[in-house]
């Protein structure tokens, strides 16, 4: 397998010892916001067993959802069958002069305008102030999978001791995930673990299965391992993505609840002209 990170600065079969891949699994996840700005996807709200294959098309499950977002905020989803179950709206509202001098929070920039500090694979060692947000569905966890910052915090703590991270993290190893490259680990939280929603986190006491996809450092998957059963039953506490493309272009009227009705320049636009 090609080496997981994006610039691939240390070769592909550079060692790492275990506080370097550590280390690495933690910036992957504050990367999120510097890695892509649109995202089109299948997302489960539930994991797949073990012994699972990922669903197809022929066979997709009624709790698919297929998605289209871009950054910041312009959200689409559809069930397997094309049916819409949201869409963004107001994606170009106007900010009033009330808005923007109410609080210091509004003045503040989007990830992508401001420069975080990198480590040498460049990746995100150091998050910098920024007004973070992922579009929410469901629950609170489907925006941390876009940015699983809250496995990692904003920045390293000041030093490794014992439980001083977020959370403990197992051996971490390279795999495929519906063919892209991602980092798979198991974790165990700490008390200084803080879910950006508690009542959906994404790992949850005990071990959790987690996959952090290399190339823009999204949690494509989770299985919680010490729920009822073992962790796995496909019903129980987690969630599986499909990547499908990045960076695509994505026009506003694909998120608008109702079309802007722009002219296909594909179709011909016949003229009327009376009779005199």
């Amino acid at each position: 397998m090609a080496a997981w990170d994006s610039t691939n600065r240390r070769g592909p079969v550079a060692p790492r010892g275990p506080a370097d891949q550590a280390a690495a699994f933690r910036n992957l996840c504050r990367s999120s916001p510097w890695k892509w700005q649109s995202l089109r996807f299948e997302y489960l709200d539930r994991p797949l067993a073990a012994s699972a294959g990922s669903p197809t098309v022929a066979d997709s499950p009624d709790d698919l959802v297929r998605g289209w977002l871009r950054r910041p905020g312009a959200l689409r989803l559809e069930t397997a069958g094309g049916l819409v179950i949201g869409s963004t709206t107001g994606i170009n509202d106007s900010r009033g002069d009330l808005y923007i001098s109410s609080t210091r929070k509004t003045w503040l920039l989007p990830p992508h305008l401001v420069t975080p500090v990198y480590d040498d694979d460049g990746l995100v060692r150091r998050r910098p102030e920024a007004a973070y947000g992922e579009p929410s569905f469901g629950n609170g966890r489907f925006a941390a999978v876009l940015d699983p910052v809250e496995l990692a915090g904003n920045a390293p703590v000041p030093l490794e001791f014992p439980n001083s991270n977020a959370v403990e993290l197992g051996p971490i190893t390279e795999v495929d995930h519906e063919g892209r490259p991602a980092l798979e680990t198991t974790v165990s939280p700490n008390a200084s673990y803080r879910p950006a929603d508690p009542g959906a986190p994404l790992c949850r006491p005990g071990r959790t299965l987690l996959r952090i996809d290399a190339g823009t450092g999204v949690c494509v998957a989770s299985r919680w391992l010490d729920a009822p059963g073992g962790g796995n039953d496909q019903n129980g506490y987690g969630h599986w993505l499909r990547i499908l493309g990045v960076d695509e272009y994505m026009l506003d009227d694909l998120f608008l609840a109702e079309s802007m009705n722009l002219t296909d320049v594909r179709r011909h636009i016949s003229w009327d002209v009376a009779a005199e």
